[in-house]
This record gives C-alpha cells, sequence and structure tokens, in this order.
C-alpha cells in the first residue's frame, strides 16, 4: 500500500447539484423550489428559529443570569489557619505556606478557629469576628487599600481639572 493507491471510498464524494440547466437534468424550470410562494423567490428569508410569524422559542423562553464583569474575586482564610505563623502574614507569606492558591484579585480573612501566636495581618478585606480574634491574641489587622478603578482615575484627574479651572 502507498499513498499513490489511496483511493476515496465509493459514494463519499457527492456531486454537486447543478441547478437550472433544463429539464432533464431533473432540476430545471423551478430549479427544485417547487412552485410559487416566499420560498420560491430569491432573496429568501432563511432566518434560523423564524416559525412563520409565532413568536420564536428563543423570544418565549426566560432569560436569567447576569456575570458582573467588574467582580473582585477573594480567597478566603480562616484564622485557625493562621496558627503557627509569626510576624508578618501578608499575601505572600499566605502563598508560601500554602494556605491561598491559584488566581484572585485579594484575600478576605474569615472568623473560625482559635489564634494563639501574635501576628500582624495585612489582608484586603476581614470580618469582625475574624479581627476580634486576631486582637484577642495580641495580634493587629491592616486593611490594604482598595485598588483605584480606571474610572475612578479619570474621575479624579477631570474633579483636578475642574478645580484648577
Amino acid at each position: 500500500m502507498s499513498l499513490s493507491k489511496l483511493k476515496v471510498p465509493k459514494g463519499a464524494k457527492a456531486v454537486r447539484k447543478r441547478v437550472g440547466r433544463g429539464q432533464a437534468s431533473g432540476l430545471g424550470k423551478t430549479a427544485g423550489r417547487g412552485g410559487k410562494g416566499q420560498k420560491a423567490r430569491s432573496g429568501n428569508m432563511r432566518f434560523e428559529g423564524f416559525e412563520g410569524g409565532q413568536m420564536p422559542l428563543q423570544r418565549r423562553l426566560p432569560k436569567f443570569g447576569f456575570t458582573n464583569i467588574h467582580r473582585r474575586e477573594f480567597a478566603e482564610v480562616k484564622v485557625g489557619a493562621l496558627e503557627g505563623l509569626t510576624g508578618l502574614v501578608d499575601t505572600a507569606a499566605l502563598r508560601a505556606n500554602g494556605l491561598v492558591r491559584g488566581r484572585f484579585d485579594g484575600v478576605v480573612l474569615l472568623a473560625g478557629g482559635e489564634l494563639t501566636s501574635k501576628v500582624t495581618v495585612k489582608v484586603d478585606r476581614a470580618t469582625a469576628g475574624a479581627r476580634a480574634a486576631v486582637e484577642k491574641a495580641g495580634g493587629t489587622v491592616e486593611l490594604l487599600p482598595a485598588p483605584v478603578t480606571m474610572y475612578q482615575q479619570a474621575k479624579a484627574a477631570k474633579q483636578a481639572a475642574k478645580a484648577k479651572a
């Protein structure tokens, strides 16, 4: 067997229909479109989902769901997971100890578990219970500033220009 001896299986290649080539072809005169009507005309509206004027299915079904493109995903860390860590605990330290993995926009500290060691925690958000648990152990919770969006930058620049004028 060689590449030069390969053949297409019989019936695998259909011959293209040549319409409108006389009555003998079997597809002459009306060219397989039947007689009269919208579908017989040129420029026929072949709209997918068109149901002859009845309200189409895609319009009858309810629309639902929403995805906020500006949503921020937070990695969650419970206070009890900080046990054994000392000194400054920030995002880099949490990653190094395997407490947070993957992509996220910030870290949120949640209440849960006991903490005995004194730590300084730098996170984006913290619940009131988590803050109380860290402070009870003698530590502190510092919140990182929220990132400034392009919209906020443009708004600040506009206000600065307005104040200057």
